[in-house]
């Protein structure tokens, strides 16, 4: 399933890519560059998720009516 590997690109992006990000300059938006990674990182995890949740047959189900949750 392709949104399983997407599950995984914020892990990486923030925990693994700081190392390699890890400066001062250039600021971005007035940020030092590595702030400015995890935030976009951050703002990234939840267009990821979005995307994961659209993907994800188990939310297509349309068994509910006026959008109620059955238990």
């Amino acid at each position: 399933m392709p949104f399983r590997v997407l599950a995984v690109l914020p892990f990486i992006g923030i925990l693994l890519g700081v190392p390699f990000v890890n400066r001062v300059e250039p600021l971005v938006l007035g940020m030092p560059f590595v702030l400015a990674w995890i935030v976009m990182w951050v703002v990234l995890t939840s267009v990821i998720m979005a995307i994961i949740y659209r993907l994800d047959p188990t939310n297509h189900t349309s068994d509910s009516q006026d959008g109620e949750v059955q238990p």
